[in-house]
């Protein structure tokens, strides 16, 4: 593949945004002008909030070659350099239309669900069952589903079933 010397200087800076597909585009300054105009001075905690669109997930929407980027997305990429393959970025501010890059780490998506407050995340956590037995390798088996459970409460809710059926048969 023949490069112009500009592409080529892009690529080597690490200003190459991929787009949905297999395509991607070189950052340009107009692009850069663009971006930029759309977010606000930081704010309190240091958040650069995004004022351009904001989807319904709360993340910012940036339009680039009739394909919208994430904000957060193309602000780490043109400051940091390309995202690692297979890692997402973290908002560590929890605030979704956040564009500033220190506040803005590559990690799995595995870690990024884990310290994210979904109901998901909140059971990863939790290190003992409701009534109390620790959720150890030894105390904890998934189910079919991927769901934890505490094998103590199993055995006790095994031992009450066990009785009832019992007592049924006692009193036939």
């Amino acid at each position: 593949m023949n490069l112009n010397p500009t592409r080529a200087l892009a690529i080597a800076a690490g200003l190459v945004m991929p787009l949905a597909g297999e395509t991607s585009h070189v950052v340009t300054p107009k692009d850069m002008a663009r971006f930029w105009v759309k977010v606000a001075a930081p704010d309190s905690n240091g958040c650069w909030l995004w004022t351009g669109k904001v989807n319904r997930y709360g993340y910012g929407d940036f339009g680039l070659r009739k394909r919208l980027v994430k904000a957060h997305r193309f602000a780490y990429t043109v400051t940091r350099g390309p995202i690692p393959d297979g890692l997402v970025l973290d908002h560590l501010c929890r605030v979704r239309h956040c564009v500033n890059p220190a506040h803005l780490e590559a990690v799995t998506q595995r870690e990024n669900t884990l310290r994210g407050d979904a109901p998901s995340a909140r059971r990863a956590r939790l290190t003992h069952c409701p009534q109390g037995h620790p959720y150890s390798k030894a105390n904890t088996y998934v189910t079919s589903r991927n769901e934890r459970k505490c094998r103590a409460c199993h055995r006790i809710r095994q031992r009450a079933y066990k009785a009832v059926l019992r007592a049924k048969e006692t009193t036939k």
